[in-house]
């Protein structure tokens, strides 16, 4: 067992291979053995949130993951901890492991009661697994909010009870968010498999620390969906190297009271090592310096030349980008697509054409949308960008020939004929005006110095997340101070 953070590197599996799995799995052992294991595993990492708990609550339901909560019960009595716990469904109607464990909880002498304990120092959510075709209701829904609500951890079993683990939609409200001092502590123990929607959308929320235990099966045959990519390793520059070395960058934004925008991915471009950037402001009368940044290189957006140069356009682009984005999709010779300009490109089928053009001709470009402009880019709406982000992230890249960041809460990315990626750096400190154009500047960065386009995504996007995470305590996160690239000090 471990736990998952953002440096680990690991294969996520759907629920229909998670089954299969499974299922081999409990034709090859003696029965109940899966369950026992999974229990013991429940059991060892409680013990190790709530070493003096004097009582936990275990909340069970009707089919496996329920089992599963049964046997942790059985698991911690023998080990003299005073576990409670609440069930629902009727026992005849359980699995057969299930049935089993149930047993073994009661004949351990564990407390069996109809509504949970008035106080405890953690609850086990053992409610729903992976199979739940509903949303939690009735008692059960109650429970789940007494729980979340409440002032103790809070261990999930397997997967959050109501959370789709393919896709990271949550079928139920949480209760809103309480102060940091107050909120308690929540966890998630994946058996078996990691899932993918453990790490995006809704999912982050539910899970909290996600830990693993495989229970001593590897997948066999079966295929990943998605993968975890880990920390990205720090570059060493030669000595002999020079700025040409790391690239041009060339930032087409800044459209008139967007200025800003174009500085942000300028200077997150420079930080994060580009050889020399450019800023093509589409606000023609904007200073032709920047006094706090003069290393940056202001030109018209025609005198650029844009062939052997990193592009980023659509920064604070406005409906202007739209006028440069033939020259800029003809001419890049490699290319970060971002705000104004995926809103250009999803109105205008000339431009999309383009952009297919570029991936017929061995032209990397990157797109990083959030949500809205990926529902734009594939004409639907957010909500079901939403409800299937890898689907959406590897729509977009089968539509448009790109690399695709979709960004997010466990932001993807996808690339042709490769495994999506699930970001698991950063947090919601980034939820904040100007972070995606440093974002955006940053994978410019890493084009220019000559990674490969989807490499290039994924470093950009674990560095700027692990930017967050590391951030002071007490000093606020600003998209400027993002972009500076270093942390700052206490």
């Amino acid at each position: 067992m471990h736990r998952i953070d953002s440096a680990s590197v690991a294969d996520l599996f759907d629920i229909a291979a998670t089954r299969r799995i499974e299922q081999a799995a409990a034709a090859a052992l003696p029965p109940h053995t899966l369950m026992q294991r999974a229990g013991l595993a429940v059991a060892r990492l409680a013990m190790a949130i709530a070493p003096q708990a004097r009582t936990i609550w275990i909340a069970c339901g009707p089919g496996n993951n329920g089992g599963d909560g049964f046997e942790a019960a059985a698991q911690l009595r023998a080990r003299g901890f005073a576990p409670v716990v609440s069930c629902i469904g009727d026992d005849a109607r359980r699995p057969a492991d299930a049935r089993a464990s149930l047993q073994r909880a009661r004949n351990a002498g564990v407390v069996f009661a109809e509504t949970p304990p008035p106080h405890c120092e953690l609850a086990i959510d053992a409610l729903l697994g992976i199979g739940a075709a509903r949303a939690p209701e009735g008692r059960m829904l109650e429970w789940l909010q007494r729980m979340h609500a409440g002032p103790v951890p809070v261990l999930c079993v397997d997967t959050p009870s109501g959370l789709d683990t393919d896709s990271g939609v949550l079928s139920f409200e949480f209760p809103p968010p309480a102060p940091a001092s107050m909120s308690p502590r929540r966890l998630c123990l994946s058996l078996l498999t990691l899932k993918p929607g453990l790490f995006t959308a809704q999912g982050r929320d539910a899970a909290g620390e996600v830990w693993f235990d495989d229970l001593g099966l590897p997948p066999g045959a079966e295929a990943p969906v998605a993968r975890l990519p880990g920390a990205t390793q720090a570059t060493v520059r030669r000595q002999s190297s020079h700025k040409g070395s790391y690239g041009d960058v060339a930032i087409v934004g800044g459209a008139p009271g967007m200025a800003g925008a174009a500085l942000l991915a300028a200077t997150a471009a420079l930080s994060a090592g580009a050889g020399r950037v450019f800023v093509a402001a589409l606000d023609g009368s904007i200073a032709p310096i920047d006094p706090l940044r003069p290393e940056l290189m202001f030109r018209r957006p025609e005198a650029l030349d844009l062939g052997p140069m990193t592009v980023v356009c659509g920064c604070g682009g406005g409906s202007p980008v739209a006028a440069v984005l033939p020259r800029v999709l003809a001419e890049a010779g490699t290319l970060v697509l971002d705000a104004d300009a995926l809103n250009a490109v999803a109105g205008d089928a000339g431009l999309q054409a383009q952009l297919l053009a570029r991936q017929q001709a061995g032209r990397a470009t990157v797109m990083t949308p959030h949500p809205l402009e990926a529902a734009r880019l594939l004409g639907t709406s957010t909500a079901k960008v939403q409800a299937d982000r890898l689907g959406a992230a590897s729509q977009l890249t089968a539509r448009f020939g790109a690399v695709v960041v979709l960004k997010g809460s466990g932001t993807v990315v996808a690339a042709a004929g490769e495994l999506p990626v699930i970001n698991h750096s950063g947090n919601a400190r980034l939820a904040t005006a100007g972070t995606g154009d440093v974002l955006a500047g940053m994978v410019g960065a890493r084009l220019a110095a000559g990674r490969p386009a989807q490499a290039a995504a994924c470093e950009a996007v674990w560095t700027h997340g692990d930017l967050a995470d590391r951030w002071p305590a007490g000093i606020p996160l600003t998209a400027g101070a993002l972009a500076a690239g270093g942390l700052p000090s206490r």
